[in-house]
């Protein structure tokens, strides 16, 4: 199988314009073309809001972007009845999340009502208002972004909701050389004009991309592979005994089904029609960490996610 030249176009155009995070691009591209929602935690700076503004440019996607904030309402995201005194009704007035491409920029800074009609519109790809229900956008794909420096002021999203997600990538500083590439990109953009944003890949294109991943063959070995790293998160005694008090809640069976679909993406992506355990390994820690609830005692140890999904990976086997 050979990767789509507009989306190999795609992947190359953003990766020369967002430096130093190859894994939010892949990790963009991947929520993408597997249909699903990406959470995304750093600090301020880090080229996430340009990331996917980007991305909408190249596919002309419709792009939103919602601040988060304590006086934010449900309305203010899905959008409401308006009435015309003209005409003596009442019409709908879309809110922000009728675009393909939406950011939620700091989703842990509104109250969780505002957070669940978010969620709930990502799960159901659909809004109801005042009776009516009115479909979202195809491709539609949130990007949620969270400040994992500042708590105050904020409400963290329940596990529940965090399950909504297809997964969660963490993002870093830049190293100090590709820091510099970054101050000269904007050196040379700050002396030319601004060109016209190109469509490097359709709407189109990308419908019909979703719809290959159902080619790219997953072998039985491959699928117990997927399973037994999730079930590993459940009964973690099984696979092992320094587990055993660390988990109180693992991953639920969204995360089987993310993990195979993100897998598939990720072989489309790379020009394979098959998916390896490498490229199961690779997405482990994105699809699985958000997932995981551990214990107090676990905490106490210094268990984090992260050090858990190592351990976890190294204890199952691989075939």
């Amino acid at each position: 199988m050979t990767t789509d030249r507009s989306l190999s176009r795609l992947r190359t155009a953003l990766q020369t314009r967002i430096l130093g995070q190859p894994e939010l691009i892949e990790s963009l591209m991947l929520a993408l073309l597997a249909d699903g929602h990406l959470l995304v935690e750093g600090a301020p700076g880090l080229a996430k809001t340009t990331a996917i503004k980007a991305l909408a440019a190249a596919i002309d996607g419709d792009f939103q972007r919602i601040q988060f904030t304590p006086d934010l309402l449900p309305a203010d995201v899905t959008g409401s009845d308006i009435y015309r005194a003209q005409t003596h009704q009442f019409d709908f007035q879309p809110g922000p999340v009728f675009a393909n491409l939406v950011l939620a920029d700091e989703i842990n800074r509104a109250p969780a009502k505002v957070q669940s009609a978010l969620l709930e519109a990502m799960s159901e790809r659909q809004v109801t208002v005042g009776g009516t229900t009115y479909s979202l956008p195809d491709p539609f794909l949130v990007m949620a972004t969270q400040n994992p420096i500042e708590h105050e002021g904020t409400y963290a999203l329940p596990e529940a909701q965090l399950d909504r997600f297809l997964m969660r990538v963490r993002l870093d500083y830049p190293d100090a050389a590709t820091e510099r590439r970054v101050l000269e990109l904007a050196r040379r953009r700050e002396a030319q004009v601004e060109a016209e944003p190109v469509t490097l890949a359709s709407l189109a294109e990308l419908i019909d991309a979703r719809r290959a991943l159902s080619d790219v063959h997953v072998a039985e070995a491959v699928s117990d592979y997927i399973v037994h790293l999730v079930d590993a998160t459940r009964r973690p005694a099984y696979y092992s005994g320094r587990l055993a008090d660390v988990i109180e809640f693992g991953a639920s069976p969204r995360a089987t089904l993310a993990l195979e679909r993100c897998a598939r993406a990720l072989a489309w992506l790379e020009g394979e029609d098959f998916v390896t355990p490498d490229q199961v390994h690779r997405l482990a820690h994105r699809i699985l960490e958000h997932r995981l609830v551990l214990s107090l005692s676990g905490q106490a140890e210094g268990w984090t996610p992260s050090a858990v999904v190592d351990h976890l990976l190294d204890s199952v086997a691989v075939p």
